[in-house]
């Protein structure tokens, strides 16, 4: 009686599969790191960005000499919001406005100057 009829893998290509699901996840896992730490970097952009809206908004009712700090940008009225941790240090006026940002996951720093230019 012969058992050729029998279904089923063999090790190696079982081995075969593993191997390739190995190789894919070693490609994916650095992509998907770089992923995030770019995600954290926006963030922050991004916050940086609503910020000196909000400073805009502030100067526009009480003029550009005053200075726009977090206490003012997050009144109800000017609408910022600080999220995922990002908290934006702003100083000056709107002629010497610069504020900087950082995600607590990133090792980057950004920051924004007067013509809301972000580097």
């Amino acid at each position: 009686m012969d058992n050729f009829d029998q279904k089923g893998f063999t090790l190696i290509e079982l081995l075969v599969v593993i191997a390739i699901i190995g190789i894919l996840a070693a490609i994916a896992i650095p992509q998907f790191s770089a992923y995030k730490m770019r995600s954290y970097d926006v963030h922050a952009k991004s916050s940086l960005r609503q910020l000196f809206m909000a400073c805009k908004s502030y100067w526009i009712d009480t003029g550009s000499g005053q200075p726009c700090t977090l206490a003012v940008a997050t009144l109800p009225t000017y609408g910022f919001i600080t999220s995922g941790g990002v908290i934006p240090v702003p100083v000056g006026n709107e002629f010497t406005f610069t504020a900087t940002a950082k995600h607590p996951s990133s090792p980057n720093t950004f920051s924004i100057d007067p013509g809301g230019v972000v580097r």
